[in-house]
């Protein structure tokens, strides 16, 4: 998609490289020398252009400007030069939703409550009394026009982060098949929404909040990137400098880059394997954790300084307010990113936690202490590292400086490590899940654990189930999942996997077997529900997918209400499943998929133009994000060429059924329908080439079933029978082929 996105002009030659080096050199002094005073004592203009861009999963060390050669970056380059670079930045978490909680909250974790990307939300109501500081909220209260666009589905509003922003764009599809992690828009769909919100500003200061997760996985960069660079990370770093490029063009053009305070971050890094783990979440390690951190002052004022000081997330929202004059909240744990600049840096450590592999795997939770020479990772087997000596942790060093490790280990324990049962396992959700049969709770007891790093093998599994299931070798995925369960029965993460790759090769019947234990060990996951629902009603299991709609609800209201309005449908409630598709296209913020589900009611009453209207309006959203990610359209060509088909117009109607069937081409119902269309406009030798190819694309019972079944509609019922003995045979514990008769 990105290949005629024009990549910034940067002879990245040998000599240049040394030139920037030496220049980088020149400038790594304390900054007050420079400025001819104190850092922490500047200001910056009332009504200020305030811009945060957050580049997901971004760490420092694959960064040119920390001493990377894998990538080009000239975007973060040529910025470097216009800003303070903060060398020995630190996260609070690995992992996007808290990251960015600290980052605007200035708080830690414990303080602002977010602990996971999943079942805790930002208190929108304690924003409102003063109780946790927000940055958007505040600057809105300075009259600032505080907009917002974001890449990741775990960012959305009802995570709480949408509080005091005028515009929150988070138009991401929910999809039940894909874990919240891969559910993401493209970084040029994001920046264009961020543009969009800045055109309505107005004469009001902007305060632009830009996150991209390019660097995210699944690593696949576009073109020119993926071709460049061997390394597919480094080719979505790329991207993602491109993106950030591309912003800054435009600021220019609105005479905003100049005289505006720009802070580019992450919210953390990325594993890669240095330590056993491939993406992040699991340990806390310096990859994870460290991440790159430039502000740009308005004028590029003291820019190209780099400050060693250790720099925490925490330290953003804080220097913002004071950049504009305005007292830090009281609550707030950083400090001033200026004052760290100065001769007289306050000396201190960084905190870090990572809760996910209790929450998710039932092992201990992590806490470190890190600064520019030691860090400390508690956990059960703690370690201590020498950073200078060590920069990338291979040598556990407690056991020699047991000083050292006494003295970290007591200040950790000031730091508050408690933990609550995520928000969705509220009173109503046990009641919820007590009535369902559910047994289980999240993994938020106290007592020994299991130590994480001893157990990667198990998430090297699991790792491999999403890998297999990404490439559609539902199989494969679930044999890797198997053996995640075998050690850990309580996975959550690893039932649902397995529940989604026997959706896929048609083992509904284990599937839903699989969902519901995924269901117990998260006590009562919203996305999970949806999953177990959506497969409930696939099987008309009408009761069963409207019990589990209330534990849907809270996280995702559209798709509760899509799923409300499907099951009305099918009972034939039709004024009820109008009712709930237009309540879920209220509540979907201009999302495809109640689009579709409105049309799909209207479509089935007899409706059939006010039907296609329906479907149109999906395209056009789609077609307006320019977004190559077709799953979001999954069922909408086919859709249509029903519409189509009952309205007479047989041509078009084919041309749907084609369109859906080179989109997803083992998706089976497409097929059928063709082969019945052909049927009926009277071109019967086209109809059994096309439920062969339909059986060639869709090798497991899935599409076997569904042949059986366009053979019965046909009327050829001797070559159905003779299939479905076949099948049996086959697929002998398949659900599906059971019960055909």
């Amino acid at each position: 998609m990105s290949a005629s996105l024009p990549l910034p002009a940067f002879p990245a030659t040998r000599n240049r490289r040394a030139r920037l080096a030496a220049a980088l050199a020149a400038v790594a002094v304390a900054v007050a020398g420079c400025s001819g005073g104190d850092p922490a004592s500047l200001r910056v203009p009332d009504g200020t252009p305030v811009v945060l861009v957050s580049i997901d999963t971004l760490r420092a060390d694959h960064l040119p400007l920390y001493g990377y050669r894998g990538v080009e970056t000239p975007t973060l380059t040529r910025l470097a030069g216009e800003a303070l670079l903060y060398e020995q930045a630190f996260s609070q978490t690995p992992l996007t939703l808290p990251s960015h909680g600290s980052i605007l909250t200035g708080l830690l974790p414990a303080a602002h409550g977010l602990r996971d990307n999943v079942g805790y939300r930002l208190d929108a109501e304690a924003i409102e009394r003063g109780d946790i500081p927000y940055l958007p909220h505040t600057l809105a209260k300075l009259g600032y026009a505080t907009c917002a666009a974001v890449s990741s589905f775990v960012l959305d509003a009802k995570s709480g982060l949408g509080a005091g922003f005028g515009t929150y764009d988070d138009r991401i599809e929910y999809r039940t098949q894909l874990g919240l992690g891969g559910i993401q828009r493209l970084g040029p769909d994001t920046l264009a929404a961020a543009l969009a919100c800045l055109d309505g500003v107005g004469e009001r200061p902007p305060f632009l909040f830009l996150h991209l997760y390019e660097p995210h996985s699944p690593y696949q960069p576009p073109e020119p990137f993926a071709s460049r660079y061997p390394l597919a990370y480094d080719g979505e770093i790329a991207a993602a400098d491109q993106i950030v490029g591309q912003l800054f063009d435009d600021l220019r053009q609105r005479k905003l880059y100049d005289k505006a305070l720009i802070v580019v971050l992450s919210d953390h890094g990325e594993g890669l394997g240095d330590h056993g783990e491939l993406e992040h979440g699991v340990l806390l390690h310096v990859e994870s954790i460290h991440v790159p951190l430039l502000v740009k002052l308005p004028g590029g004022k003291l820019g190209g300084a780099r400050v060693t000081a250790p720099a925490s997330l925490t330290d953003v929202a804080p220097t913002v307010l004071r950049l504009l004059g305005q007292p830090a909240h009281p609550a707030m744990q950083g400090v001033s990113l200026l004052s760290l600049a100065g001769r007289q840096a306050p000396q201190r450590r960084i905190y870090s936690e990572t809760f996910y592999p209790r929450l998710h795997f039932g092992w201990s939770d992590l806490a470190s202490l890190i600064d520019a020479r030691s860090h400390l990772i508690a956990g059960p087997k703690p370690e201590l590292y020498d950073r200078v000596a060590d920069p990338r942790e291979t040598i556990n060093v407690l056991e020699r400086e047991r000083r050292l490790y006494a003295e970290m280990s007591k200040e950790l324990e000031a730091f508050d490590r408690s933990l609550e049962a995520p928000a969705e396992i509220d009173e109503e959700t046990r009641r919820s899940m007590a009535a369902l049969g559910y047994l289980g709770s999240v993994a938020v007891t106290s007592g020994p654990l299991p130590d994480p790093k001893s157990n990667l093998s198990v998430l090297s599994d699991l790792q491999e189930g999403y890998r297999l299931h990404a490439k559609k070798d539902y199989e494969g995925a679930a044999r890797a999942v198997r053996r995640v369960l075998e050690k850990s029965p309580q996975m959550a993460d690893a039932w649902e996997l397995l529940g989604h790759a026997l959706t896929r090769s048609g083992y509904k019947d284990e599937a839903i077997e699989a969902y519901r234990n995924a269901l117990s060990a998260s006590g009562g996951s919203g996305h999970v529900a949806a999953a177990l629902a959506s497969l409930y009603l696939e099987l008309e299991r009408l009761d069963d997918a409207e019990a589990h709609v209330p534990l849907v609800m809270a996280a995702q209201p559209s798709l509760a209400h899509g799923l409300l309005a499907r099951i009305a449908f099918k009972r034939k409630d039709f004024a009820a499943a109008e009712k709930s598709a237009r309540a879920a296209l209220v509540a979907s913020g201009d999302r495809i998929g109640p689009y579709i589900v409105l049309a799909e009611v209207l479509h089935g009453t007899g409706r059939l133009q006010e039907a296609l209207a329906a479907t149109n309006e999906a395209i056009r959203i789609y077609v307006g994000r320019k977004s190559p990610d077709t799953q979001l359209i999954v069922g909408l060509a086919l859709l249509q060429g029903k519409i189509f088909a009952d309205l007479g117009d047989f041509a078009s109607a084919e041309t749907a059924f084609r369109r859906e069937i080179e989109l997803f081409p083992d998706a089976p119902s497409a097929w059928s329908h063709l082969a019945l269309l052909y049927a009926l406009t009277g071109r019967d030798a086209e109809v059994g080439p096309t439920l062969r190819s339909m059986v060639s694309a869709n090798g497991g019972p899935a599409g076997v079933a569904e042949a059986i079944r366009a053979l019965r509609a046909l009327g050829i019922q001797d070559e159905a029978a003779r299939l479905l003995r076949n099948a049996r045979e086959r697929y002998p514990q398949n659900s599906e082929i059971a019960a055909l008769r």
